[in-house]
């Protein structure tokens, strides 16, 4: 093996071969085991996010592979419909200066192919870089032939159901796409606004209790009053009740609108009066829909205001009674600017009541930044209700179970308040919804055109025209446990995976994702016995990747990492190039250039695959969202050499050695069989923690073995008897057989975690051990060997390392030299600890660096610095250990220093200003140091008055 450990070297080599050797495929042999990856967007690259999930699904999936299951790990990307077509259509701008609408749907949609065929795999070949053992044989797309054919399905018979209808309602629509998209492709900012209150003239001479002769609204949107079909108030207010039924003249647009009764209308908020939009505001719409408002869209698919506003009844069929005359001063004004005429119009009729200064939510598209209108439109919806009637039962019943299962609440929070789906998008790339109209606006729906003639019995001239929409990104996703195993077709990957075990995901989409997948899997899946296959058994819910602050990772914080970076290293500015690209605001790309200059001034250092791996498993702690910590990546990184080394010191003293592995008799030490009953107790321990998900436990389960007990203690107890010319041949044997069997064993239990750096050492480690095979990654995974525990070696060895610790730390207190050999004397312990003393000589000689070790009775030890074992005292006699006078000097010295730093931290404690203005953990941590100082001080002069005595 190499001297040093450099990841780099070894890491592409070994996927290679493990993806060309074809490893990763299922067995056919064992127990099913199968987990689904949540497909990544084709436009995407590896973040921390997809990192950590992907590093604790390939834990579990080579776990189970070593376990003997017949694992699948079923890779696939999303087609990711937005997202993709801006990325094609900006290059499209940029390169050939064109517009889709240029090229027309057929073309652009082989330009997308294109682009996927030469740009779409950067995640995929990061994947690889990280080390997951995914059936890559089996990659699936969302939108390739055999996904195609499952999406058709799935829309014409939930059609044929009823589960399926196109309606007009409201959605949220991106002004810039021209297109409807999903609450999660919202993003909700902080931003100041204002707070606009209007009097609307009320009709009829009525006025309020206090006598007003108007209502008053508030809105932040100023320019949808003109889409205004009522005003509510509470039912119960005092002051307006009696108005219920009447109406108010709507200024500007001079049109009279009813006073509705709703509790919408807070009386504690505001005026307690609230105008109601219903085609611009979905609160609104459901005011709309409960007391029977006519929809009034004034707006285009552009956010412009339109010249004559549309008109539909609340069930979103056309209103020809409703007068939709606009003002024509408005007309063709994008909304912000028709914002500001309006107040001013409103100003000028003194109809302002007053203005507020306001920070409100505002909704962007996370694609096209800009700000998302509820917009009313015609669109695809399913209906869910029947379909999570089901789904709930599900995991009441315990089908599937949540982990943690608080997240079950946050499942049934949704599911219980759902309502239907919109998923239609006004796209070109994606599965085009398999709908045809002709042209008398009838819909017909089937796989083709060729199905819907014949289901309907339309004749061959009657000219069909398909939907121009695509279907939702999620629509196809839920799909994802059947359509990747090959359904509508009955195949053998299907029958022997589904359903599957375990999904791996995050909180944020239990409802985008988790909850359609379970719908629909529940209604198309089912038993040979006809009842409903749930899609998956258990649901693993992670936490979020957060920066060392607890900030959300995100471009516009500049505080992004990518874990390839984590990988493979990069230079601070090259760093500061990443995170500033692309960005519009100068300003913003300069701040965050400062401070990653700053976090990171000599950029981030190579780490390799396993480091990562193992830090990101040792922070995932159930549930809970994560902060990044580059120290706990440093230390992993440093755990790594450590492995390498131990590594190293093992071969250098077996390679060409007898390890007993022909079957000659073996003597263990007392170290071997308390290192082989540790190891037993780590096994059980690991194989518990995979069980329940404890990815943090299983990392510091094996860091604790491999560095603490392994390498710190057992490596040390093995060198008196591998380099005693005086021991025997068996006894040595049976090191050197200890040596290598634990080692390949915690090998094989870290390679889930760590799979490059336990393959490379495993195959010179293997053949040493008795261990044939090709691969660690195909070894059973360790079970705990109840005859190799031994209470009795643990509890010896606990007492060597008890009188070992006791020697180091009086060396320390008193600064004697490490080289320097000590005479030890024991004494108050009882009969087990002189026989543990004469047992172990050569152990604590060697280990301890000492020149004697005898037993004494009281009374007869010299003065002698001490330290307790229990009840034992371990003395080590000062006399000639050292100068007397230097080290008087030093801890004088010593002394000295801490007074000051006492009188300092006193001084400032007793300053009341200094306490009664500085932030209380502060104050905290201040007092802790004064704590310390004092305790310091008084093991100094402890320790000065022993030397005095001397």
């Amino acid at each position: 093996m190499d001297k040093t450990y450099q990841p780099e070297k070894i890491e592409n080599q070994w996927y290679r071969t493990w993806e060309e050797r074809g490893y990763f495929a299922p067995s056919g042999q064992g127990d099913p085991f199968c987990i689904m990856i949540p497909p990544p967007n084709v436009t995407g690259s590896l973040h921390m996010g997809h990192a950590f999930q992907h590093t604790l699904m390939d834990a579990l999936i080579r776990h189970r592979r070593m376990k003997g299951d017949n694992t699948l790990w079923q890779v696939g990307s999303d087609h990711a419909g937005i997202a993709t077509q801006m990325v094609v259509e900006r290059n499209l701008a940029s390169d050939e200066g064109q517009t889709r609408h240029d090229l027309g749907r057929e073309a652009f949609i082989d330009k997308v192919w294109e682009w996927k065929q030469q740009s779409g795999g950067t995640i995929t070949s990061q994947m690889r870089r990280l080390g997951t053992s995914v059936d890559w044989d089996h990659e699936r797309f969302t939108m390739d032939d055999g996904f195609y054919r499952a999406v058709q399905e799935v829309f014409v018979r939930l059609f044929d159901e009823g589960l399926i209808y196109r309606g007009k309602r409201l959605v949220n629509w991106d002004p810039k796409l021209h297109t409807a998209i999903s609450d999660l492709e919202v993003e909700n900012s902080e931003e100041q606004g204002h707070f606009w209150h209007f009097r609307y003239p009320i009709n009829g001479g009525q006025t309020t209790t206090e006598g007003a002769d108007y209502l008053v609204v508030g809105t932040t949107r100023p320019e949808t009053m003109l889409g205004d079909t009522a005003v509510a108030v509470n039912p119960e207010d005092e002051r307006y009740k009696h108005l219920i039924g009447g109406t108010v003249r709507l200024p500007l647009v001079e049109r009279d609108i009813p006073i509705v009764g709703d509790e919408h209308a807070d009386p504690e908020m505001g005026s307690g009066c609230v105008k109601i939009t219903p085609a611009h505001d979905f609160n609104d719409y459901a005011v709309g829909q409960r007391c029977g408002l006519a929809l009034v869209n004034i707006l285009t698919p552009d956010a412009s205001i339109r010249e004559q506003a549309e008109v539909f009844n609340a069930d979103g069929t056309p209103n020809h009674e409703f007068d939709g005359t606009m003002p024509t001063a408005f007309a063709g004004l994008n909304r912000f600017d028709a914002r500001e005429k309006i107040v001013e119009a409103m100003k000028a009729e003194d109809r302002l009541h007053g203005v507020d200064a306001h920070t409100l939510k505002v909704p962007r598209g996370d694609r096209s930044g800009l700000i998302i209108e509820p917009l009313l439109t015609d669109q695809w919806f399913v209906a869910t209700k029947p379909l999570a009637e089901p789904a709930i039962k599900a995991v009441e019943n315990g089908d599937i179970e949540f982990v943690p299962e608080q997240y079950a609440n946050m499942y049934y929070a949704w599911m219980r308040e759902i309502q239907d789906w919109c998923i239609s998008r006004q796209l070109w790339w994606g599965h085009r919804i398999p709908a045809w109209y002709d042209s008398e606006g009838n819909v017909y729906v089937g796989r083709t055109e060729q199905e819907v003639r014949e289901k309907y019995s339309l004749a061959e001239d009657r000219v069909l025209e398909q939907d121009e929409d695509v279907l939702d990104t999620w629509f196809s996703s839920a799909l994802w446990t059947f359509g990747t195993l090959g359904w509508p077709e009955d195949t053998e990957r299907l029958r022997t995976f589904h359903p599957t075990q375990v999904l791996v995901t995050g909180f944020d989409i239990i409802f985008f994702w988790v909850a359609r997948m379970i719908m629909m899997t529940l209604q198309f899946m089912k038993h040979e016995d006809g009842t409903p296959q749930v899609p998956f058994q258990q649901v693993y819910v992670t936490g979020l990747i957060r920066d060392e602050h607890g900030n959300k990772m995100s471009k516009s914080k500049g505080n992004v990492l990518d874990p390839m970076d984590m990988i493979d290293g990069i230079s601070s500015e090259d760093l500061v190039a990443k995170r500033t690209a692309n960005m519009m605001q100068p300003q913003l790309a300069e701040k965050i250039a400062k401070n990653t200059r700053e976090e990171f001034p000599e950029g981030i250092q190579a780490h390799g695959t396993d480091a990562l791996r193992f830090t990101l498993a040792a922070l995932a702690t159930t549930g809970r969202d994560i902060n990044w910590d580059m120290k706990r990546l440093e230390g992993y990184r440093n755990f790594c050499n450590k492995l390498w080394n131990a590594a190293r010191y093992v071969l250098m003293n077996t390679e060409g050695e007898d390890c007993g592995t022909s079957g000659e008799p073996l003597e263990l030490s007392l170290a071997d069989r308390w290192i082989l009953s540790r190891l037993q107790t780590c096994i059980e321990e690991t194989n518990s923690f995979f069980d329940h998900y404890r990815f943090d436990r299983i990392a510091q389960s094996i860091y604790d073995f491999l560095w603490n007990e392994y390498c710190d203690w057992y490596l040390e107890l093995s060198k008196p008897v591998l380099y005693d010319d005086n021991e025997s041949a068996e006894h040595k044997r049976g090191t050197r057989r200890t040596l290598v069997q634990v080692l390949e064993t915690v090998l094989r239990l870290a390679h889930p975690l760590m799979p490059f750096i336990t393959e490379e050492i495993w195959q010179r480690v293997a053949p040493l051990a008795g261990v044939t095979g090709e691969t660690v990654m195909l070894q059973a995974y360790p079970e705990p060997d109840r005859n190799l525990e031994d209470a009795d070696a643990e509890a010896d060895i606990e007492w060597l390392k008890g009188v070992i610790l006791a020697v180091r730390n009086i060396r320390g207190e008193m600064n004697i030299s490490p080289a320097r050999a000590l005479p030890v004397l024991l004494r108050h312990g009882d009969e087990q600890d002189r026989e543990r003393m004469e047992a172990n000589r050569t152990f604590l000689k060697s280990l301890a660096k000492l020149e004697s070790i005898d037993w004494v009775d009281d009374g007869e030890a010299p003065l002698s610095a001490t330290q307790l074992v229990g009840e034992l005292e371990v003395l080590v006699p000062m006399a000639n250990l050292i100068d007397k006078d230097e080290e008087i000097a030093r801890l004088s010295r010593e002394l000295e220093k801490l007074d000051k730093e006492i009188q300092r931290l006193g001084g400032k404690l007793g300053n009341a200003g200094f306490v009664e203005k500085a932030p209380a953990e502060v104050v905290e941590k201040e007092k802790a140091k004064l704590e310390d100082a004092e305790s310091q001080r008084q093991r100094l002069n402890e320790q000065l008055e022993q030397i005095r005595a001397l």
